[in-house]
């Protein structure tokens, strides 16, 4: 493997989100959320870190943040898994990372608008076919907007079935790139023809990893499939126990089961809270996984 899969979690980072990454990041947003029109001209990466202000509000962690020079802040995410109830998330990140930018006693024209940028590897919406898809609060007779401040933009990688040589705008590119770039030995027209790609590439070459980024990357690579392979069996045995205890039942048993599984795999990588985010558990029901593995020597 010569470059990093950029759909896994560290590499997504690594290339996006790291003191290097300002001009791709400038070149990946104008492709995925403008249409490949240079709109973006100047941003800032931010903590991607939301801490709450008040307390028993959930914590949030996204993959890569950034403000744009407008005031505009992005929320960019890359999931490889669905978890339970996946589309509520992606709104209650943007929501809360809005109602965020005020402090006691500002006025509402503070208010910066906030989009949503996220990557699946994945259908998320099976009912279209195209693989980018736009949304914003619009009336539901006319569609007039109600202004710009709420956008989610999503990517499903799955739909994108153009070929090399079909490719031909910087939204393809990028697109391509996502999909593709782990399973490639040597960088191929026409993904030569950005300096930005090429700086994108440069970063996720393997060569460049340290020992313990390597070692990183090869464990959440691990993580990924033991998961992915955990749903799959988690859904087989939910609709046996469907058929014999009666579908709704088993179907929730098999989600519940995939949810403690999916988060077993992920103790010791990531924190409790980012687990319980990503898994759709409590942060309580993470620790109690954690102390029981911890107590059977696992």
């Amino acid at each position: 493997m010569r470059f990093l899969d950029p759909k896994t979690d560290f590499a997504f980072k690594k290339i996006f989100g790291s003191a290097e990454s300002k001009p791709i990041l400038i070149e990946f947003l104008n492709a995925l959320v403008y249409d490949s029109q240079p709109i973006v001209q100047d941003l800032e990466i931010l903590d991607p870190y939301q801490a709450p202000q008040l307390q028993g509000v959930k914590d949030t962690f996204l993959d890569v943040k950034a403000q744009l020079a407008d005031g505009t802040m992005v929320l960019i995410e890359m999931q490889v898994l669905n978890p339970l109830d996946f589309n509520k998330r992606v709104l209650y990140n943007v929501a809360k990372a809005y109602s965020l930018q005020l402090q006691r006693g500002q006025g509402y024209s503070r208010l910066r608008p906030v989009i949503g940028l996220t990557i699946t590897d994945f259908v998320l919406f099976p009912e279209r076919d195209r693989f980018l898809s736009h949304y914003q609060l619009l009336d539901r007779e006319d569609g007039l907007p109600y202004g710009d401040d709420i956008e989610l933009v999503f990517v499903e990688l799955p739909k994108f079935a153009k070929s090399l040589g079909d490719l031909e705008t910087l939204t393809d590119l990028w697109t391509f790139f996502l999909q593709q770039a782990g399973d490639l030995e040597e960088i191929p027209p026409p993904l030569d023809s950005s300096p930005n790609l090429d700086h994108a590439f440069h970063i996720a070459e393997t060569v460049n990893l340290s020992m313990e980024e390597f070692d990183l990357l090869e464990k959440q690579a691990f993580r990924v499939e033991d998961g992915r392979n955990v749903v799959r069996r988690a859904l087989l045995e939910g609709l046996q126990q469907g058929r014999e205890e009666g579908r709704e039942e088993g179907r929730e048993a098999g989600i519940q089961e995939s949810r403690r599984e999916i988060a077993r795999s992920l103790l010791g990588l990531l924190p409790a809270a980012v687990i319980a985010e990503r898994t759709g558990l409590t942060v309580a029901e993470v620790e109690a996984l954690a102390a029981a593995d911890a107590a059977a020597g696992t």
